[in-house]
C-alpha cells in the first residue's frame, strides 16, 4: 500500500513540474511579444500626423456606434465688434440655471460664478435684490403684457423670470462636488478639487470643481449630460468686468466640454462654428459631426505642435496679387492659430506692413481717417458708404492659401470693421503681432462656418450666409469614422522629435512609450537667503501651472554658486498610477517647451534649461525571462512540498489504524473479572 502512495506522489510531482514549467514558458513568450505600434501616415506635402492615443480610443469607440451621433445645436448670441466675443447659453443643474458663456476654442475649462463667490463681477442684465441688496439677480423677460405710447416714449411692460446671477450647489438635486483625488489641485480643506486659470491680459479665474447636469436648449438632439465645470469663487481683470458669465472652454483638455462629451461617446469629434456677419449678430454652433458640404475646404491641424488650434497657411493674395514674403511667413512659433476668443488678427510685423500696402494701393482713391480710439493708430477710410454689399466693388478681395494649395477667400468684412464715429467708415482689423504666430480671431471667420474635426486632424472653412446654416448642413447621418486599426489594449502610437529649450533632438513629446516620470532643470538668482521656503513655495506653483497635484512635483537635485542655483525637478504619476497618461505628460511638456511657466517676480531671475520625458522603467527581456522562471519554480516547489505533506500524513494515519496479529494487549485494557 505504501509502495503505490510513493508511486502516485511521485507521479504527481511530475505533472506539477510540467505545468509549472509550461505556464512559465507560455508567460514568457507572452512578455516578449512586441507592443502594438499604430501605423503613421507621413505626408511629403502637410506632414499629417494623427492625434494623440486619446483620440484613437476614441475614433474606435466612435466606430463602433451604429449610426450616427446626435449633435448639440446652439445659438450664438452678441455682436462680435460691440463686446469683443460671442456667447452660447448653458443650462446647469437641475432645475436648470441659465448662463451667457463666451464660445473659447483657447480655453480648456469651462466656469461660471458661483453663489459663494468672494469676487465676481455683475454680468449680464442685473438688478438689485431689493430684500437683500448685496444679491444680485437677472431679469429674463418672458411675455410681452402690456405696449402703451405716452407722448414721445414708449412704455412696455414685461413678465419676466428673475433667476439669481451666480450658480446656485445648494439649488441644484444633480449637482456633486468633485472630491480630492490626486488627479487634482484641492482646497485648504482636502475636500475638493480646485481649478486656476490666468490669461495674458493679467485676467483670472479660480475656484471648484463640480459636476452636474449640463443642458444644451430646445434646439439640440443631445439630452441633458453629466460634466465637470468651474464654480468661481474669484475672477480678476476682464472677466470681473466683461458682461458674459463665464468661459465655455472648447480647447484641447481633459476638461473642456468637448473632451468630456466625446469621452462620454455622446457625439463625435468635431464641433462647428458659424458667427454672423458685419450687420448680423449671433450666429450659431454645433458640438458633434456634421457632414461637411463638398464645397468646404481643409485645413491640416497639428496637434502636437499647439495646445491651440491651428492650420497651415502659406500666403496670403491680395487682389489676386500674392503677398511679397519670405516663406514660413505664417508658420511661426505655434503657426496659425485659430481663436474663437479673439476679436481681430494678428500677423507678424513684415506680414503685416505687406497686407498694410496692398490694401492702401487698392484703396488709394478713399480718403484716410483717424481711428475711433486717439490711443491707437488704426488704418481707416471714409467715402465706401454704409451698404455692406457693396463693399466687395470697393475693396480687393483676399485669399488665404493652405499649404495643400486650397483656397479661403476672404470678404472686405472678414478684415474690416465699422468705424464706431464717422458714418459710412470702415477700419482695417488686421495688426501687427510683436511675436511670430499668427493669431485669426473671430473677424476672420465671419459668415464662415468653420468645422474642427478633432478626430481627423482638420479644420474646414465655407464661405456661408450663418443664417441658412441649417438648410445647408446636414447634422444627422454623419458617418462614423473608419478605425484605423483593429482595438488593442495597449495602444501606442509614434510622434516627431521636438527640440527642448537646450536643442536637444532627444527630448520628444511622449506617445511611443509610456511616461515614467518628467524632469526639467531651472536656474534660478535670487538675494533670498532662505532657500527651503523658496523651494517649498516653488513645489506650490510649479504643480498650479501644471495643473499637477503637489505630491507628484519632487525636488531632485539643487547645485548653487553664490546667488545662482541650479535646480532639477521631477513630475511624478499620481498615485496609484505607475506611469504618467500620454494626455497629461503633453500637456506638462507642452507647457515647459513653450516656457509657460510665470512665477511672480520676488523669486528674481529664472529660465527653463531642459527637459526629458523618461519612459517607464520596464524589465529586460532576459529579466522577464529570470522573473517568470523564477515565479514558476517557486510555483512548482510549494505544489511539490504541499503534496509530500498530505503523503506524509496519509501514511501515518494508515500505520496507526491496522494491528499486527498477534500483539500484545496493554495491561490497562485488561479488566478484572468478575467473581
Amino acid at each position: 500500500m505504501a509502495g503505490t502512495w510513493l508511486h502516485l506522489t511521485f507521479s504527481f510531482l511530475i505533472v506539477c513540474y510540467v505545468i509549472g514549467f509550461l505556464i512559465s514558458t507560455v508567460v514568457a513568450e507572452n512578455h516578449q511579444r512586441p507592443p502594438t505600434v499604430l501605423p503613421l501616415s507621413l505626408s511629403s506635402r502637410n506632414h499629417s500626423l494623427h492625434r494623440h492615443v486619446d483620440n484613437l480610443r476614441r475614433r474606435l469607440f466612435q466606430s463602433k456606434l451604429s449610426g450616427s451621433t446626435p449633435n448639440a445645436r446652439l445659438r450664438l448670441y452678441d455682436d462680435l465688434l460691440s463686446n469683443g466675443y460671442h456667447t452660447a447659453r448653458l443650462r446647469i443643474g437641475s432645475p436648470p440655471q441659465e448662463f451667457a458663456l463666451i464660445v473659447d476654442t483657447g480655453s480648456t475649462v469651462t466656469y461660471v460664478p458661483c453663489s459663494s463667490c468672494s469676487h465676481c463681477g455683475n454680468h449680464q442684465v442685473r438688478f438689485r435684490d431689493p430684500s437683500s441688496p448685496a444679491r444680485t439677480v437677472r431679469l429674463t423677460p418672458l411675455l410681452i403684457l402690456e405696449i402703451k405710447r405716452t407722448g414721445s416714449s414708449l412704455r412696455i411692460l414685461f413678465l419676466v423670470r428673475i433667476q439669481d446671477s451666480r450658480f446656485q450647489p445648494e439649488m441644484s438635486s444633480t449637482y456633486q462636488p468633485v472630491k480630492c483625488n490626486p488627479s487634482c489641485n484641492c482646497d485648504d480643506e482636502q475636500k475638493q478639487c480646485t481649478y486656476h486659470r490666468r490669461y495674458a491680459e493679467m485676467s483670472s479665474s479660480s475656484g471648484v470643481l463640480g459636476e452636474d447636469l449640463v443642458s444644451f436648449g430646445n434646439e439640440s438632439e443631445l439630452m441633458p449630460q453629466r460634466a465637470v465645470f468651474g464654480c468661481e469663487n474669484v475672477e480678476t481683470g476682464d472677466l470681473y468686468n466683461q458682461r458674459a458669465d463665464g468661459i465655455m472652454g472648447l480647447g484641447r483638455g481633459r476638461l473642456s466640454i468637448m473632451d468630456q462629451l466625446v469621452d462620454k461617446g455622446v457625439i463625435g469629434d468635431s464641433f462647428s462654428l458659424c458667427y454672423g456677419g458685419m450687420d448680423v449678430d449671433g450666429g450659431a454652433m454645433v458640438l458633434g459631426k456634421i457632414t461637411p458640404p463638398p464645397d468646404m475646404v481643409f485645413s491640416h491641424s497639428d496637434p502636437f505642435r499647439s495646445p491651440y488650434y491651428n492650420i497651415e497657411m502659406k500666403e496670403i493674395h491680395v487682389a489676386g496679387k500674392r503677398l511679397e514674403l519670405p516663406d514660413g511667413a505664417f508658420d511661426g512659433r505655434h503657426g496659425t492659430v485659430l481663436d474663437s476668443g479673439t476679436t481681430y488678427a494678428y500677423f507678424r510685423r513684415d506680414a503685416f506692413a505687406a497686407f498694410r500696402d496692398a490694401i492702401l494701393s487698392a484703396v488709394h482713391f478713399l480718403k484716410r481717417i483717424p481711428g475711433p480710439d486717439p490711443n491707437y493708430n488704426d488704418i481707416c477710410f471714409t467715402g465706401a458708404g454704409r451698404d455692406v454689399s457693396q463693399l466687395p466693388k470697393i475693396f480687393p478681395q483676399v485669399e488665404m492659401v493652405f499649404n495643400n494649395g486650397k483656397k479661403l477667400l476672404l470678404s472686405p468684412e472678414n478684415y474690416l470693421f465699422r468705424h464706431s464715429k464717422a458714418s459710412g467708415a470702415y477700419c482695417l482689423g488686421i495688426f501687427p503681432n510683436s511675436e511670430s504666430t499668427t493669431l485669426l480671431g473671430g473677424i476672420v471667420v465671419r459668415n464662415t462656418l468653420v468645422t474642427y474635426d478633432r478626430s481627423n486632424d482638420r479644420i474646414g472653412f465655407l464661405n456661408t450666409n450663418c443664417s441658412e446654416l441649417w438648410r445647408r448642413v446636414q447634422f444627422s447621418g454623419a458617418p462614423a469614422p473608419t478605425p484605423l486599426v483593429s482595438p488593442s489594449k495597449d495602444t501606442k502610437m509614434e510622434i516627431p522629435s521636438v527640440l527642448s529649450p537646450s536643442g536637444s533632438p532627444s527630448n520628444v513629446l511622449p506617445g511611443s512609450f509610456h511616461v515614467g516620470f518628467i524632469t526639467f532643470d531651472m536656474s534660478i538668482s535670487t538675494t533670498d537667503s532662505n532657500l527651503e521656503s523658496i523651494l517649498k513655495e516653488l513645489t506650490e506653483l510649479i504643480s498650479e501651472e501644471l495643473e499637477v497635484d503637489n505630491s507628484q512635483v519632487r525636488l531632485l537635485n539643487v547645485t548653487s554658486q553664490e546667488k545662482d542655483y541650479l535646480v532639477r525637478w521631477g513630475i511624478f504619476p499620481a498615485e496609484p498610477a505607475n506611469y504618467i497618461s500620454n494626455t497629461i505628460a503633453r500637456s506638462i511638456i507642452l507647457r515647459l517647451r513653450d516656457h509657460r511657466i510665470q512665477l511672480p517676480k520676488r523669486f528674481g531671475n529664472y529660465k527653463l534649461m531642459e527637459w526629458n520625458a523618461e519612459p517607464q522603467r520596464k524589465l529586460t527581456s532576459w529579466q522577464h525571462r529570470f522573473l517568470i522562471m523564477f515565479v514558476g519554480s517557486v510555483t512548482t516547489l510549494i505544489l511539490s512540498l504541499s503534496a509530500i505533506g498530505i503523503w506524509l500524513v496519509h501514511r501515518q494515519r494508515q500505520q496507526t489504524a491496522y494491528e499486527p496479529v498477534g500483539a500484545s494487549i496493554p495491561e490497562r485494557y485488561l479488566q478484572p473479572l468478575q467473581s
